[in-house]
């Protein structure tokens, strides 16, 4: 009969009055019996070794250890380091607790005994401190713990060498620390260890890949033509017989080609990694996980190898496997990623998934998922799939099943979550004009306005793109229900936010805004022209080439409605009268190093210009005393193309009345 909770704890009372009275005791078979017990009640049970944590075991424990000669009580010492080991592994309150406790000092020690299993012992329980992220930092500028380092991996002991592995995994984390560790020969030791046994060659990968990460003249150094040995080892790994060495294995060969791409041209040993992470995919365990997060980052951001992958029917193994059985949420979210990225530059990818109603519902449906990460990656993995023109033209998107849990999750308690969904219905929202009225009845521009408003300059940045997508080519009636729930108030403060990108974005809204018929220009002067005042405000005073580009496109639509209208942009681009001196912004802008926002600024002039509207004149006028003629003049060999062909309209145009030859 399993006994009560009182007995329970009655008898964890009862151990820890004898592991203290143990403490200071000289009786050897005292303290191992004692001993013995508490390793056998913690190992493996993660209830128990926080509940005798909080009971104060380890500070007795380290008691002991402190207290004991390595020569005469070996035994003791070996069974005290096992226990802090094991307080130590999987639980960080453990791992603070044997800090502050003082045992890290006395495991260093032991590494210096001459009886192997104290060593062992000791190595054992500092690499079980070093696999939690609160362990203490290694200092490598330090000289001496440089040539401790390396005395570690010198030792004919691989539990010795695979602390001096775990130090570096866990404490190198700059480039300044990995060419340090280069520098000092530490790499050329961990790819010696390679050969050595299973355990060694694992330890030794990671440290490989921690010291190589983003650091193409460490890697150069090291798998360059004269280390041609080491680029050989690692494609031999990937044949290990063991799955976790070759997944190893493949991550450093991954870290190589993202960094320094020359060294995996191979079309052939591409093909292979590709057919190699695949494989691995049927591990049900952390190596199947993490084979799939190491495949999206190989063909991340690469269209040959997505092309590859396409070619070794990666998205058909992916989708067969989620129909099969039921995966786990770092599972489910890898594949997401990886479809994510084999979906983004390939439309022969999307139509898979597109054209497979499982496969759609299946990315749809993990829009709901409990587990945060697999609601980002999912709508991540959407938003690459609705990179396809042809089908959202065709609204194939714009439906309820997938518009609906995106407005959902822009009231999403993760930010995390709101950011991918918000960049998601940007993709979506941004080129049809029939479907739009459905994510507007739906609460979808209410919620995007609100999120406009955030305290976050990213949630804000990316609603407001949101709203800049949605109103582009949309309709006179759908654009008259978001202007009004958006209001010149919202957009003149996001027109003057802090964030750069958010003006940008904000300007970029109102140009669709006011695209279109000649009634859409009316909405820039609501409230007495609060809008296109603002506009003009950011003209004057804004730096960012990209926030005067779509500031100018702004003026630039406008200027192409009434007489009116052309005049109020004349208004905000020229000095008023009681700023003599002052250069007009046009001038400033037609000088800019930045092409596009020459072509903004003289297609603004070539809409002030029509010579049919009653004001061309004056209008030509006003820009020939601003010097804006004469600049034109001097750009009729414009470098841009674009800029060049403006030039000569808009000059063409101003002809009309007349030569200003200055």
């Amino acid at each position: 009969m399993p006994g009560s909770a009182s007995t329970t704890s009655h008898r964890s009372e009862s151990l820890i009055t004898r592991l203290h009275s143990a403490s200071s005791s000289q009786n050897n078979e005292t303290k191992l019996k004692v001993l013995r017990e508490l390793k056998n009640q913690i190992i493996g049970n993660r209830t128990k070794k926080i509940s005798y944590i909080k009971q104060g075991a380890v500070p007795f424990v380290v008691s002991v250890l402190s207290n004991c000669d390595c020569v005469n009580d070996c035994l003791v010492v070996v069974q005290c380091a096992a226990i802090v080991g094991s307080f130590a592994c999987g639980v960080d309150v453990g791992v603070t607790a044997v800090l502050e406790a003082g045992a890290f000092a006395h495991l260093i020690a032991l590494l210096s005994r001459d009886n192997v299993k104290v060593v062992d012992a000791g190595a054992r329980a500092l690499r079980m401190i070093y696999q939690s992220k609160v362990a203490p930092k290694y200092d490598f500028f330090e000289e001496k713990n440089i040539q401790f380092l390396i005395s570690l991996l010198d030792r004919n002991n691989e539990n010795v060498t695979g602390l001096g592995a775990s130090i570096i995994t866990h404490s190198c984390q700059t480039h300044d620390e990995q060419k340090i560790l280069a520098d000092a020969g530490v790499l050329k030791k961990l790819i010696n260890l390679l050969g050595g046994t299973t355990n060694q060659r694992d330890a030794s990968l990671e440290s490989f890949a921690t010291i190589i990460k983003e650091n193409p003249e460490v890697i150069s150094k090291f798998v360059g033509p004269e280390n041609g040995r080491t680029w050989c080892t690692l494609i031999e790994l990937t044949k290990d017989r063991y799955p976790r060495t070759r997944l190893l294995a493949c991550k450093c060969i991954n870290l190589i080609k993202n960094a320094a791409p020359s060294y995996l041209q191979y079309v052939g040993m591409r093909t292979k990694l590709i057919l190699v992470l695949l494989e691995l995919l049927d591990d049900p365990g952390q190596v199947g996980d993490e084979a799939l997060f190491t495949l999206s980052s190989f063909i991340e951001d690469d269209e040959g190898l997505q092309k590859l992958a396409f070619e070794t029917n990666t998205i058909d193994k992916l989708l067969n496997r989620t129909q099969k059985e039921l995966l786990q949420a770092k599972r489910l979210q890898g594949v997401f990623i990886t479809l994510a990225n084999i979906c983004s530059n390939l439309e022969c990818c999307r139509s898979i998934l597109i054209q497979s109603p499982k496969a759609l519902n299946f990315v749809t449906d993990a829009l709901t998922h409990t587990n945060v990460d697999v609601r980002v990656a999912a709508c991540i993995c959407l938003k690459n799939i609705s990179r396809s023109v042809k089908y959202l033209s065709a609204g194939r998107f714009m439906t309820e099943s997938v518009i609906m849990p995106l407005i959902q999750l822009l009231f999403d308690t993760s930010t995390s979550v709101q950011v991918a969904a918000l960049c998601t219905i940007s993709n979506i929202v941004v080129d049809f004009t029939m479907h739009k009225s459905l994510f507007v009845q739906n609460g979808g521009v209410k919620q995007l306005v609100q999120l406009s408003k955030s305290m976050d300059s990213v949630i804000r940045l990316n609603a407001v793109w949101a709203l800049r997508n949605l109103v582009f080519l949309v309709d006179s009636r759908c654009k008259e229900v978001i202007f009004m729930e958006l209001r010149a108030l919202t957009l003149t403060s996001l027109v003057s936010d802090p964030s750069a990108s958010v003006q940008e974005q904000a300007l970029a809204l109102i140009c669709n805004l006011v695209n279109g018929p000649v009634d859409s220009i009316e909405y820039v002067f609501s409230e007495d022209g609060l809008l296109m005042n603002a506009v003009g405000r950011q003209l004057w005073s804004a730096s960012k080439p990209e926030v005067l580009i779509q500031g100018m496109y702004v003026l630039c639509n406008v200027a192409s409605g009434k007489e009116f209208h052309k005049e109020a942009v004349m208004h905000q681009l020229l000095p008023q009268p009681n700023n003599d001196g002052t250069q007009s912004i046009m001038v400033t802008m037609l000088q800019s190093d930045t092409a596009q926002l020459r072509t903004a600024a003289v297609w603004t002039i070539v809409n002030l210009t029509i010579p049919t509207g009653a004001g061309a004149l004056a209008r030509v006028v006003k820009l020939r005393n601003a010097g804006i003629v004469s600049q034109l003049k001097n750009m009729v060999n414009d470098p841009c193309l674009d800029v060049k062909l403006r030039v000569k309209t808009a000059l063409g145009q101003s002809m009309t009345f007349g030569d200003f030859s200055t």
